[in-house]
């Protein structure tokens, strides 16, 4: 599939739900017929813990060994040890491994790119590749942005510190500089919003001001709901254990507009070629 997107969900601030919409979103994108592999790029596991791979320890095979390949040249089988999951799709999983592989990355030749080199071999067998990048901004996530054509970045409602955003916007100008000229912003996703209060309603409003005219802000948001925090455990998406919730109708509609994204971004490449 030459077409295949892949997109990197970001942030360095931890808790703003990176790994539920890494989940949501590419379980609701294989749900419209897309095929989609999640890889979790963070030593934590929690992706993989998420999807229902709870003793990450005892994988055979993980994103670790898959980059540590790459770095040392080795032959290898791209596909093995991609987990698939009941609700179709596939993960590359993680666990601490990731964490001593960073450090060894720091000394390896075209560090920034070992991820992508791993990708390259595995993308062309789905639509979407989406990277669940770990609360910070070390060579793990660089490599991320490096492998990606998009970031998405899920930000909680109830305040933006702009510090933290000014930060990551920085990384991925230096990344688009150097080692990704092509890396683009899709927009900023408002996570765990609480509807019933006007701090929030004002927090959202003030946040598509600040923010809205250099970075698109998705329509969509995602409600703090106590389901949304129970799934964690259940090692299945938000759409399987509560499909009737507020929070699975906001990932439904979140999905939507990642779709139209795509579909608008093939048009004006089919239009670009035509006109060329």
């Amino acid at each position: 599939m030459p077409n295949c997107k892949t997109i990197a969900i970001c942030n360095q601030k931890g808790g703003v739900g990176k790994t539920t919409t890494a989940v949501n979103l590419g379980v609701g994108l294989a749900m419209q017929g897309k095929k989609v592999l999640l890889v979790d790029a963070d030593p934590q596991g929690d992706l993989t813990t998420c999807l229902g791979w709870q003793d990450t320890d005892s994988l055979p095979q993980t994103l670790s060994n898959k980059l540590s390949a790459v770095m040392r040249e080795e032959q290898q089988v791209p596909f093995s040890g991609i987990l698939s999951h009941e609700e179709k799709v596939d993960l590359v999983p993680s666990n601490l491994d990731l964490s001593a592989l960073e450090m060894s990355l720091v000394t390896a030749m075209s560090r920034e790119r070992v991820m992508k080199n791993y990708l390259s071999q595995v993308k062309d067998r789905y639509d979407y590749v989406l990277i669940d990048c770990m609360p910070s901004l070390g060579m793990i996530t660089l490599n991320a942005l490096t492998a990606a054509d998009s970031v998405i970045i899920p930000v909680q409602a109830q305040y933006l510190p702009a510090k933290g955003m000014t930060q990551l916007l920085s990384t991925i100008a230096k990344v688009k500089k150097h080692t990704n000229r092509n890396l683009t912003i899709d927009g900023i996703l408002l996570t765990l919003v609480d509807g019933r209060t006007n701090l929030a309603k004002s927090t959202v409003e003030a946040q598509r001001e600040n923010f809205g005219c250099r970075i698109r802000i998705y329509w969509t948001t995602i409600p703090i709901a106590v389901k949304a925090a129970e799934v964690s455990s259940k090692g299945k998406s938000i759409y399987a254990y509560e499909p009737s919730s507020t929070v699975s109708k906001a990932y439904t509609d979140f999905t939507k507009e990642v779709l139209a994204d795509g579909r608008q971004k093939e048009r004006l490449h089919a239009s670009h070629k035509h006109a060329r």
